[in-house]
């Protein structure tokens, strides 16, 4: 059992006006086309003194170039996942076990050509595509699929068009 503490971090389960989340293909993980492990949804850390509310959108403008986007609901627990083993001392600058984070739901309110993955010198993403939000557990890798699991189920409500 590692002594490392959690990082503070938020996540996006952004939807289509459809009811369809936004996923995106790590551009660390290129060959990962329909691979479990090569998506994900948008996230990151909180900054110190940071509100969670304002980080999600904050984050959503870094990664996806855009936060034209409205909180429609917040999932009541933070939620941690640990690293694997091989993950620890390296992931995350090496500076902790795993990531404790608050999740949220947010309804898009642009155009797809808003969204830009390039919109940072360094984009975490190189593909992106809608989905069904039942997808999520399949399609995370391994250490995130409980936590995907429970936002597909905690979200469908928001998920119908």
């Amino acid at each position: 059992m590692t002594t490392l503490p959690y990082r503070p971090n938020v996540g996006a389960v952004l939807l289509n006006p459809a009811g369809l989340v936004f996923l995106a293909r790590r551009a660390d993980l290129p060959n990962a086309e329909g691979a479990a492990g090569g998506w994900q949804l948008p996230q990151g850390g909180i900054d110190a003194g940071e509100d969670p509310r304002a980080a999600v959108l904050r984050e959503l403008a870094e990664e996806i170039g855009t936060d034209r986007a409205e909180i429609i609901a917040e999932h009541p627990d933070w939620l941690t996942y640990d690293l694997p083993p091989a993950l620890l001392g390296r992931a995350l600058g090496g500076r902790y076990r795993g990531q404790r984070q608050r999740w949220f739901a947010l309804r898009f309110l642009g155009s797809d050509a808003e969204i830009r993955l390039d919109a940072d010198p360094h984009p975490e993403f190189d593909a992106w595509r809608w989905g069904r939000l039942s997808e999520l557990p399949a399609l995370a890798v391994g250490f995130k699929q409980a936590i995907y699991a429970t936002l597909a189920e905690a979200f469908r409500p928001f998920a119908a068009p």
